[in-house]
């Protein structure tokens, strides 16, 4: 279809200067009926879109690169290869087609993955929650920290938090401070089966929790729910949010002079980050927006577990 361009210097030359359809053709290099549909019509543009899009090179291939992206996304976030390993992987396979017609399709398979994870989710009713680890500056000191990392799946809101170490102490005080935050907390907490939570895996998604996280889940009115090992995407939201976090708000090297002080600036971007982004569900409304929504119909926050915060120690103290 002709562009916009073109449209308006077919109209110019038949009303304005009152030139024929054949003269127009002729000069312009275009169909009669192309020339007709544009007159008659009397629109300025025209716009087609493929009802289907036809992938004639990576259509046998769609399995294959499934599975190759399933198990990207259940590996660890700094083991997750790029697109372009992906992309070679499907080549060494026997795969002919390009680059493109790759991403194109991985694009749209993160977003039908994205769209079925949220439409799962109702208000209060589930948080993710993962570690991750960080680089950062502190009194001049290279550190690397642990970054708690919290998710309410519904609204989307995030909570980030610094530690020096991923200590079961360390896990309550994130809790609490992300819960205290939210003003609240949702019926299931979906974790990974790290080893301050689970002690044993067993059949399914059954598994032996040690006592005293129980007692947390129990103090909050959680219901923890373990994904499947290797299976990444089942938290693949908090997943989403550790490389977005990454970039975000680490990325250049964040320098600071104590923990205090990096987690109170923490705080700030979450909000700010929340207040500036759109949900990705309801483009209308901000994730800020969703979440202040999301609130009354969390569980109301309960209080510290056991009274206590976990104080961070600094780096001249040697975190372990």
């Amino acid at each position: 279809m002709k562009g916009v361009d073109t449209i308006a210097r077919v109209r110019r030359e038949f009303y304005v200067r009152g030139r024929s359809i054949k003269e127009i053709c002729r000069e312009l290099d275009v169909s009669r009926n192309t020339v007709r549909k544009i007159l008659r019509s009397g629109a300025t543009a025209f716009e087609y879109e493929r009802s289907v899009q036809p992938q004639p090179k990576i259509g046998p291939w769609r399995g294959e690169l499934d599975r190759l992206l399933a198990v990207n996304a259940a590996r660890a976030s700094r083991e997750r290869l790029t697109l372009i390993r992906v992309f070679e992987e499907l080549r060494g396979l026997g795969y002919e087609g390009g680059y493109d017609a790759v991403r194109r399709y991985a694009a749209g398979w993160q977003r039908d993955r994205a769209a079925a994870t949220a439409a799962a989710f109702v208000p209060g009713e589930a948080y993710q929650f993962d570690w991750s680890h960080e680089v950062v500056l502190i009194a001049g000191v290279t550190v690397t920290v642990k970054v708690a990392q919290v998710r309410l799946c519904h609204s989307r809101m995030l909570f980030v938090r610094a530690y020096p170490r991923e200590s079961q102490e360390m896990v309550f005080d994130a809790h609490d401070r992300a819960f205290a935050f939210f003003k609240g907390t949702c019926t299931r907490g979906i974790y990974d089966n790290m080893k301050t939570a689970v002690d044993a895996i067993l059949v399914g998604k059954a598994r032996d929790y040690n006592r005293r996280f129980q007692q947390m889940c129990g103090h909050y009115l959680v219901e923890p729910v373990a994904c499947t090992p290797a299976s990444g995407w089942e938290k693949g939201q908090v997943e989403n949010q550790v490389g977005t976090v990454r970039q975000r708000f680490f990325s250049p090297r964040v320098r600071v002079k104590s923990y205090e002080e990096l987690n109170a600036w923490l705080l700030d971007r979450c909000v700010a980050w929340a207040k500036a982004h759109p949900h990705p569900d309801v483009r209308d409304r901000t994730i800020w927006q969703m979440f202040e929504a999301e609130r009354p119909s969390l569980v109301p926050y309960a209080g510290p577990f056991d009274g206590f915060h976990a104080t961070p120690v600094s780096p001249s103290n040697g975190p372990a």
